[in-house]
Formats: C-alpha cells, sequence, structure tokens
C-alpha cells in the first residue's frame, strides 16, 4: 500500500540521514586525502534490484545520486548476512567506470530477507598501472589503468577475504592507503546496515520496503513536473575538449534535447568515435546511465533545492549513446579519464537546457577542474603519495546573480584541500593558492573566477599528474551578451629560464626545486558587460576579482589609481561596447569562432556519417586523417570535402574500409 505523504517525508529524511551518517565514517575513517578532505566518495541506500533510492545531498560527489548497482548486484552468486561485495572494473556491469573507483556493497536482512542494499565508493588515488594515480589521457586501453576487480566478494559471512586484499596490495603503489580507504569503506556500509535496521524497528519492515518504491516515484513525479515547465522542442548544442589524445584534436560531444510533455530524450549522435586515449565513458549503451544523467539532475536541483535525490529522477528520461563513440566506448578501450569527457558532455547538455529555459540557468560553469596528485619522497626517502586536491574554476553567471568563485556547478561538490594538510601529507610547499583575477567571463553578472595553484617540489624524481587538464584552448560559454571566461594554463618554472608550457599534459617529472603553477579556467557571464552597474564594477576592483585595466576593457568603465570612477571617460567606453556586434545567444570565445569556421555543422554531420559506417577500432585513425586533409573553410559544398577525404582514406584499406567507402555519397 502506498504510503502517505506525511509518513513518506520523514522516510525520505530518515534515509537522507542514514547515507549522510555513512558518509561522515568514510570521511571520518579514510586514509587517503582525496577521499576524506576532496570527498571523492558516495554513500546510497539501494533496492534489492539495484536502483539508488536515497543518498545524501552535501557529502560526497554528486555524480551518483542516480545510480543502478543491478548489473552488477547479479553478477555475485548468492547473499548472506555478513557478506561485503567490491568491483573496480568499468566493463563488469559499467557501475565502477574506471579503476581507481572501488565500488562496494552489502546486503541487509531482517529476518532473513533481503530488504535493501547499501552501498558506496571511493576514488583510490593510486591503483597500479602505467602512471602514478593511474590515469592520462595518454594511455589506449584499459590494461594500462591499473587493477581492476570484477563483482566479488570481499567478505564472506562475516569473513575477510585476505587473497583479494593481497591482491590488492601488491598491484598498487601506496597499498597501506588503499586498504586503509577499503576498511573505512566497510565501516561505511556496516554503519550503513546499524541505520537500516533503526528505521525498521522504527517503521515496520513492510512500511521501510515500501518506501523504497514510493520514493523513487516521489522523485520522478517532481522530474516530471520540472519537465513539464519547459517548452517542448529540439535543442542542439556541442561542446568541445581541447583534445582528444596527446597533443591531439578537439573532441565533440553533441546532444539534440527533445522535450515532449513530462519526457525528455537525450541524442547524443553527433558525438566524436570512441578515441585511442582514455577519455572514453564506459556507458554500456545505458541511456539512464548516471554518468550521462548527472546533468540533468544539476538542472532539476537548480529549478527545484527540494528535489529527492534518487534513480527516480532519470525515470522521466532516455538517452540514445551510438556505440562505439565517446559516449560509448566498448572494451578494451582506456577509460580512466572519462570524467573529462563527462565534464564536456556535461556542458552540452547545460548548454541545450540553457537555450530552453534561459531566463532560469546560468551560463557555462568553468567545465574544467584538474585532480593534482604529487608522487614524491621525503628527506629520508620514504615514497610518499597523495591528491593535492582540484584546481578549476567557478560558476556561470546568471539571471540574478554572479558565479560562484573557485567552484562551478558541474565541480560535483568536490572540496578543496586546505594548504596546511597538503604541506603534512605530501613533501611540498605551497607558495600561492587564490583566485585568478579577470577570469570570470564579464557580463552582467560575471562568471565566477578560477582557481590558481603554485608549489614546489623538493626530492628528485618527482611525478605531477594533473588529471582532465583542459579549457586552455576553448572557453566556457557566455549567454545573452556575457562573455567567454578565461582559459586555464599549467607552467613549470614560469618566468625562468627553464620554463615550460605545459598546456595540457597530466604527468610532469620534476626534478628539486621545480615550481609548477596551474590556473583554471573561468566561468562564462551572463547579459552584457556594459550594463553592469558602476558600483559593482567598482566593488570588483577594490575586491582584487576585477582588475582596473579589465574594468575598462571588458566593463567600460574607467577607473583611476585612486580607484576614483571617471563618469565622463565611462561614458564614453560603455557607449563604445554598446554597439559591439553580439554573436548570438552564446558567446564561444575566439578559439572555438575560429574553429568551426573550418569545421561546421555541415561538416560534422558528414563527419559523424561516415565513421559511423567504419569499424570501432579504425575510427580515431580515421577521424584523424580527415582532420589532415579538411584544413580550410567550406564555402561551399564543405561537407563534400569529407566525403572525399574518407574516400582516399578507404582506397588505401580496401580489405577494412571498403563498405564504409561505398557508403559515402555527395552531396546533393
Amino acid at each position: 500500500m502506498k504510503l502517505d505523504p506525511v509518513t513518506l517525508q520523514i522516510l525520505a529524511n530518515y534515509c537522507a540521514a542514514a547515507t549522510e551518517s555513512m558518509a561522515h565514517t568514510l570521511m571520518r575513517t579514510a586514509y587517503s586525502t582525496f577521499v576524506k578532505e576532496t570527498e571523492d566518495f558516495t554513500t546510497q541506500l539501494v533496492t534489492p534490484k539495484g536502483e539508488t533510492f536515497a543518498s545524501p545531498k552535501g557529502l560526497g560527489a554528486t555524480w551518483f545520486t542516480g545510480l543502478d548497482y543491478g548489473p552488477v548486484l547479479g553478477m555475485v552468486d548468492s547473499y548472506e548476512e555478513g557478506d561485503i561485495c567490491l568491483t573496480s572494473d568499468p566493463y563488469s556491469g559499467h557501475v565502477a567506470t574506471h579503476a581507481p573507483d572501488v565500488h562496494m556493497w552489502k546486503p541487509v536482512f531482517h529476518e532473513g530477507e533481503l530488504v535493501c542494499f547499501v552501498a558506496c565508493h571511493v576514488h583510490n588515488t593510486d591503483v597500479g598501472g602505467a602512471v602514478p594515480a593511474s590515469l592520462s589521457r595518454s594511455l589506449i586501453e584499459v590494461h594500462q589503468e591499473g587493477l581492476r576487480l570484477p563483482p566479488l566478494k570481499i567478505m564472506s559471512k562475516g569473513q575477510y577475504n585476505k587473497d583479494v586484499l593481497d591482491i590488492i596490495r601488491i598491484n598498487v603503489r601506496v597499498p597501506d592507503q588503499n586498504e586503509g580507504d577499503m576498511h573505512a569503506q566497510i565501516a561505511c556500509l556496516n554503519t550503513g546496515e546499524r541505520k537500516v535496521h533503526d528505521m525498521i524497528r522504527r517503521f515496520g519492515v513492510e512500511v521501510f520496503k515500501q518506501s523504497q518504491e514510493d520514493l523513487l516515484t516521489y522523485a520522478e513525479m517532481q522530474a516530471r513536473r520540472l519537465v513539464a515547465e519547459i517548452p517542448d522542442g529540439e535543442y542542439f548544442f556541442a561542446d568541445y575538449s581541447d583534445e582528444d589524445s596527446d597533443a591531439g584534436l578537439p573532441c565533440r560531444v553533441a546532444i539534440t534535447l527533445k522535450v515532449h510533455g513530462e519526457t525528455l530524450t537525450m541524442d547524443f549522435t553527433g558525438s566524436d568515435p570512441q578515441l585511442a586515449s582514455s577519455l572514453n565513458m564506459p556507458t554500456g549503451g545505458n541511456g539512464r546511465h548516471a554518468l550521462v544523467t548527472v546533468a540533468m539532475i544539476l538542472v532539476f536541483g537548480t529549478l527545484d533545492p527540494h528535489l529527492v535525490l534518487n534513480a527516480g529522477t532519470a525515470r522521466v528520461a532516455t538517452g540514445i549513446l551510438p556505440e562505439g563513440t565517446v559516449m560509448n566506448a566498448v572494451a578494451p578501450a582506456a577509460v580512466g579519464m572519462r570524467s573529462l569527457v563527462v565534464a564536456v558532455s556535461q556542458l552540452a547538455i547545460l548548454g541545450a537546457f540553457q537555450q530552453a529555459l534561459p531566463q532560469r540557468l546560468a551560463a557555462s560553469p568553468a567545465g574544467s577542474a584538474s585532480i593534482m596528485n604529487v608522487k614524491t619522497s621525503t628527506a629520508g626517502g620514504k615514497q610518499v603519495m597523495a591528491s593535492i586536491g582540484p584546481v578549476g574554476g567557478g560558476g556561470g553567471g546568471s539571471l540574478n546573480a554572479d558565479g560562484a568563485e573557485g567552484s562551478g556547478g558541474n565541480r560535483s561538490f568536490l572540496k578543496n584541500t586546505p594548504v596546511e594538510i597538503n604541506e603534512i601529507e605530501v613533501p611540498i610547499h605551497i607558495e600561492r593558492y587564490g583566485l585568478v583575477p579577470d577570469s570570470g567571463g564579464a557580463g552582467a553578472h560575471r562568471g565566477g573566477l578560477a582557481m590558481r595553484m603554485e608549489f614546489k617540489v623538493f626530492a628528485p624524481g618527482s611525478v605531477v599528474t594533473a588529471r582532465n587538464r583542459n579549457r586552455t584552448r576553448f572557453s566556457s560559454w557566455g549567454v545573452l551578451g556575457g562573455r567567454a571566461g578565461g582559459n586555464s594554463s599549467f607552467w613549470k618554472n614560469q618566468g625562468q629560464e627553464n620554463e615550460v608550457n605545459l598546456g595540457n599534459i597530466d604527468a610532469v617529472k620534476c626534478d628539486p626545486g621545480d615550481v609548477l603553477l596551474i590556473e583554471g579556467p573561468g566561468g562564462g557571464g551572463y547579459g552584457a558587460p556594459e550594463t553592469r552597474p558602476v558600483d559593482m564594477v567598482l566593488a570588483d576592483v577594490k575586491a582584487g576579482t576585477v582588475t582596473r585595466d579589465g574594468a575598462r576593457r571588458d566593463y567600460g568603465v574607467a577607473i583611476g589609481e585612486d580607484l576614483s570612477v571617471d563618469e565622463v571617460e565611462t561614458g564614453r567606453l560603455r557607449a563604445a561596447l554598446a554597439t559591439r556586434k553580439q554573436g548570438g545567444h552564446f558567446d564561444y570565445g575566439a578559439n572555438r569562432e575560429a574553429y568551426e569556421r573550418i569545421w561546421t555543422a555541415e561538416r560534422y554531420a558528414a563527419l559523424t556519417e561516415v565513421l559511423m559506417t567504419t569499424p570501432i577500432p579504425w575510427r580515431h585513425y580515421v577521424k584523424h586523417r580527415i582532420f589532415a586533409m579538411v584544413t580550410d573553410a567550406p564555402g561551399t559544398g564543405g561537407a563534400q570535402q569529407v566525403y572525399e577525404a574518407f574516400d582516399r582514406i578507404a582506397a588505401m584499406h580496401p580489405d577494412t574500409l571498403t563498405g564504409g567507402r561505398a557508403q559515402a555519397r555527395a552531396v546533393a
């Protein structure tokens, strides 16, 4: 029998509180900085079929509120009290989405009946593999990305499976850290089990069981109400990562958002092919996969802050994820840095929704946060490895407010690590840590500023990895007259004779005394900058978020050295800014505009057509060969040049690409 609304709300609060207690246990007992400080973990209550029906709002990452554990639950033969299972293999059920993510779950029984599962995941700082911290875009197959564990029992009837633990320890770089985090996960699950039994004692087992489906249905109803407020129609958007591989080409994620009544479809046809790098997403073609729907849930959470966070929200959506693309990679594609393309897909989804609801949604968040890890040694020679936190950028400006500084809307709520903690955990010295002036896109409400971190290493053989380096070329987009945000940068020994512009390099070898400086991208602006009140621009200058030069250049406000405003000059400057040609709904920044003058929508449609006739392992290669042949602005017949390029490539490889070549056609 369906629960009454009052009881259901009480159960919703109790279930969320249970996941919060699990999260607190995990944070307080974890070994790694990335879990206990950055909070790259999740906790859930899960139905016997695998659907997440409760998760915390303010603790841990936000990606997996809609995670479906169903595919891995069935890979374990049977469950008994005291069992705890885990997996870290991205191709075993597509629940763990890269090898460092260890997902664990425990069955909860009441009088011999399975009533639910409690579940959690953490991102391990290192799980072995080719590079420290296990992840780099240079890796091309999943076997290089560290230890992968299929679904198995780490505890059976309460007894530890030491053989599995021994396998883990011998394959990772800092085994005590991995084992410590695993014990923290077990403690987290035990906390969740106790909380479930508390609820059963308080409300009865039948009420608790009924609440699971009712909570999922309630979240679905909330989502349907929100979708009904969106005008019906189709909304297309595309966004890019700077590179699809080391020093590679841009990687495109395209979406056509189709809104119809209370449901919607997200069609990712037109996205780039599966890549010969680690940027691929292992979704298994599941159109409601947590990696696919997280941006939609962020939109819903913006429209209704009281949204219940569970898998029911995703029921309003269906996704189309063509196989053999970055949105649906097949084994053995590397997937370790799938979070970079996930972030790009989120920006594409947000861009589509922004067109539908321009007054209610913000401009683009920064869209990139580099996860910094340091492998080094102490003065005594002890090997040390830890994450020192994400370095990202701000949120997009909106109709009523500036973007949040240093923490954009798709940051997944990952926290920064205090400087003092970093210097205790790792023998480095933080030289600077703060915000980057002028990095937020100018607007009536400006984008949030980027973060900056500068630090020195002291030991030979040190390696710094910067996972998810992006946005050095393309920018976060501004809307409705707002300007694009600033770009990211990464330097070694900037300003010295041996300086190196690292760009998007994500693994850097360092010598004693080397100094690394990383700056994130800024968020996009909302509304015309010249309409921002002069007193707000002056306040920005006084606060150091906008420089005097930036105030003049971007906002048309002339501010003297004494911080006085020259009203006459300001009037002249603002009048000139008001005559500037506007580029439509979005300002993408000069680099993207130049890129899309060559790679137009027409050419991308042709590229998608020919690549989908190509065997999956060939698609990355064929894409790069076509790009090498098509380098000029199209004029007329732009798609024809793509077909002709593909025809020439197919002629060089007739045994493999003949079928595809036959389908390459001329544009009428």
